[in-house]
């Protein structure tokens, strides 16, 4: 499998609508396609696909958004977040970002706003910024006053363990509620 191959299922019409719409079968079918390829990536395997902005993107995808699909409600889901952010830092230090696409850029930028550090979460904010692109900012400003707020994602804390502090609890039962 090579990063053309990642990029054209990702972005393909029948995928785009599961973006941020998953269904059990879809996970399953991410899980099955794709989970010896993201093992790979995690153990820097694929730090080749660097040498080109469609190996970068592509790398971003398969650290970023793979798991979460392939370990939904799982602690591994958030495993290789920080792998992907630095992926995508080098990516736009290299000047990729340049010459991509909206969608593209999305996916690459999208590490920073599920980063649980603040200063990650104003960069993802400036990036979407940046860029123009408005619905990525409005969420993009969305999962900043989470941890800004909470210091973390309350919604994490049952795959990862982690106690709900009472404010936390008390959101995550409210109708705002963030669920990922």
């Amino acid at each position: 499998m090579d990063a053309k191959s990642v990029l054209s299922f990702w972005f393909s019409e029948r995928v785009k609508p599961l973006w941020f719409n998953s269904t059990i079968e879809f996970d399953k079918e991410v899980q099955k396609s794709y989970e010896d390829l993201w093992q790979a990536a995690a153990a820097g395997e694929l730090s080749g696909w660097e040498e080109s902005a469609e190996g970068a993107l592509a790398l971003v995808i398969i650290l970023d958004q793979f798991p979460l699909n392939m370990y939904r409600d799982q602690s591994a889901s958030f495993s290789t977040e920080q792998a992907a952010r630095d992926v995508a830092e080098r990516a736009m230090a290299w000047g990729y970002d340049q010459n991509m696409s909206e969608e593209q850029k999305l996916f690459l930028y999208m590490p920073f706003m599920h980063s649980e550090k603040p200063e990650e979460q104003d960069r993802a904010v400036a990036l979407f910024e940046s860029a123009g692109m408005s619905d990525a900012i409005k969420w993009a400003k969305h999962h900043r006053d989470i941890v800004h707020r909470f210091g973390r994602f309350p919604h994490r804390n049952a795959a990862l363990g982690r106690e709900c502090t009472d404010e936390e609890r008390a959101y995550l039962e409210s109708e705002a509620a963030f669920h990922g």
